[in-house]
């Protein structure tokens, strides 16, 4: 064979091409997932991966640089099982990687390095995935070398041989055989290669994305009774990370396990029921700075059985309990925790309970911050592939950034019709704008209908909380020191609301509970008495009891029963605090 050398500049732009081709079969890989979950969402995650080696990676002064930068932007943008393994493959192929020039030898001997890394990721390795193609990359590379006369003849019969070895893939698993599809990351892995080779050849990549109304769409019957639902991934960072030891002390935790990267970063993904226990072992080894938490349940349900042609999405902080959230299948997008330097989602990767006693015991008061830019794209790029009209319900513009970063994100995803709606609420008033919406989409009311129903709804709902202590409102800034000594001195219990406008506000004072009890009783009862009240919810933080007494008075003085009794999200717990507990309503029309 004639020499050939893959040259610095050649590499960077293989691996530019090789994820450019991935990028472009996003929605075909989504129709066709279904292991290890049929989730719908391999294309995604793929998608997301490349995206960014092609966004953060660059040319460096050496292959070697180059590399590493492309490593970093493959564990930085790693998402799912098949964006950890592909990741993991990376980091192999540069460890091996020690001259500026690669003939056909080293690029033989970095893929096989490359392919074991990615095996050794893996806790539990499944044939007929993505890690058998890369291992059947490798023997093809080896396969022909000899009979090979250039380099590009060399990848070109390597290429047509994994081809084949990709259709064998639907034999090797049950799922991929009744469903009569090969594996998403397997092909994942195959478009890659095709874009990698095509660079070395001097082609172009045209990234054009398949719309989905073009592609013939699997539906899977169910999930399996064992399906841990919640898809957790977490990059972690740290000094001297043991990627062995984490991998044998999280593989209690859930499935699917991979544990990929370096002694200094590492991506986790694993399937779980506790996400909260998950990131509660990795805080112990080094410092969270990215995490990602998937319901596969309601991504299932959208891949494979979806209810309704519009997608209903809100923020973690609407309160509105499981079962109603499942049953219409809404689409939750948790909110940040920040505690004690660690990021947390809320509702989903710290227990309340847990949540409460930092509350008390943090030297810095946990905050809260708006969702990140990636993570909504990455959420909206899945929803977009599945629907074609999205509406989004947020919490009060004027209390978060959480309503502009749904709007700058889904102002990427121009072919889908998405309208972003500012509840000018929180909590359980938020939740129940949600619900109402929720029932709108269930009836069958257009989409422009239900836009404007539901921007009627947030000028007619209130939510009123009475506050036990103020103590944490001023740990958490929302009054001042000078306030909240005095509010102690004169035991202050005031009710919290929030204006017309979306602003946090204090709607009457009160001496003692009893007194802020009576308070939101005269104005519950002059709104029956003035429109009549659709619908309530009861809401708390930890104070069960109390909640109990409300759901009792009103359901006297409303005469129907709450629709629903919950603990609310930790993000409003944090700034109301322990033993708050709040009304919330949306108001009837008795004309």
């Amino acid at each position: 064979m004639s020499e050939y050398l893959l040259t610095n500049e050649l590499i960077y732009k293989s691996f530019i091409f090789g994820a450019q081709n991935v990028i472009k079969e996003k929605n075909n890989l989504n129709a066709i997932n279904v292991f290890p979950v049929p989730d719908g969402d391999t294309g995604s995650n793929l998608a997301s991966m490349m995206t960014s080696i092609i966004e953060r990676s660059k040319l460096g002064a050496t292959s070697e640089e180059t590399i590493q930068s492309i490593v970093d932007a493959a564990i930085v943008g790693a998402r799912g099982n098949s964006g950890i393994i592909f990741a993991e493959y990376i980091y192999g192929f540069s460890l091996a990687l020690k001259n500026n020039l690669i003939d056909e030898d080293t690029f033989i001997s970095l893929s096989e390095n490359a392919s074991n890394y990615a095996y050794q990721a893996i806790a539990v390795p499944v044939e007929g995935t993505m890690i058998t193609l890369m291992r059947s990359w490798v023997s093809a590379l080896k396969k022909f070398k000899n009979v090979a006369t250039t380099f590009i003849e060399l990848m070109n019969k390597a290429y047509e041989f994994l081809l084949l070895e990709l259709a064998k893939t639907t034999e090797m698993l049950a799922v991929l055989k009744d469903n009569k599809v090969v594996d998403a990351g397997a092909k994942g892995f195959v478009h890659f290669i095709d874009g990698f080779i095509r660079a070395l050849k001097g082609e172009e990549i045209t990234l054009e994305i398949e719309p989905i109304e073009d592609i013939e769409q699997l539906h899977v019957d169910h999930l399996e009774d064992s399906q841990n639902r919640y898809c957790t991934e977490a990059l972690v960072r740290g000094t001297d990370l043991d990627l062995n030891k984490i991998k044998a002390e999280l593989s209690s935790f859930g499935d699917s396990l991979v544990v990929a990267g370096s002694t200094r970063t590492l991506r986790v993904h694993i399937h779980s029921n506790h996400p909260d226990e998950v990131f509660e072992y990795l805080d112990q080894m080094g410092r969270i700075v990215e995490q990602k938490v998937d319901d596969m349940k309601r991504q299932f349900e959208t891949a494979n059985h979806k209810k309704y042609p519009i997608a209903l999405v809100t923020d973690s902080i609407a309160d509105l309990p499981e079962d109603l959230i499942d049953q219409y299948q809404i689409h939750m997008f948790p909110l940040n925790l920040l505690v004690n330097d660690t990021n947390y989602y809320d509702k989903l990767t710290i227990q309340s309970s847990r949540f409460y006693e930092l509350m008390d015991s943090a030297k810095v008061y946990p905050s809260s911050s708006q969702p990140n830019a990636k993570a909504l794209e990455n959420y909206f790029s899945f929803l977009t592939t599945y629907y074609k009209e999205i509406i989004v319900v947020t919490v009060s513009q004027n209390m978060s950034g959480t309503y502009q970063a749904f709007v700058d994100a889904a102002s990427k995803f121009d072919q889908t019709k998405i309208t972003v709606i500012n509840s000018k609420q929180n909590s359980g008033a938020e939740g129940l704008i949600v619900l109402k919406a929720a029932q709108m989409v269930d009836l069958g009311l257009n989409y422009d209908d239900i836009v404007e129903n539901i921007r009627k709804l947030t000028n007619h709902s209130k939510i009123l909380v009475s506050v036990k202590t103020l103590k944490y409102m001023v740990r958490a800034g929302r009054v001042s020191k000078v306030t909240g000594l005095i509010g102690k001195i004169m035991n202050l219990k005031p009710v919290i609301s929030i204006d017309g406008e979306g602003n946090g506000i204090i709607f009457d004072k009160a001496l003692s509970l009893k007194s802020s009890n009576k308070k939101i009783q005269a104005h519950i009862e002059s709104i029956m008495e003035e429109s009549g009240i659709e619908s309530y919810a009861i809401v708390h933080a930890n104070a069960d009891q109390r909640a109990s007494e409300y759901a009792q008075r009103y359901e006297k003085i409303i005469g129907k029963k709450p629709e629903y009794i919950m603990n609310i999200s930790t993000i409003v717990a944090m700034n109301a605090g322990i033993g708050t507990v709040a009304i919330a309503y949306i108001k009837g029309d008795k004309s």
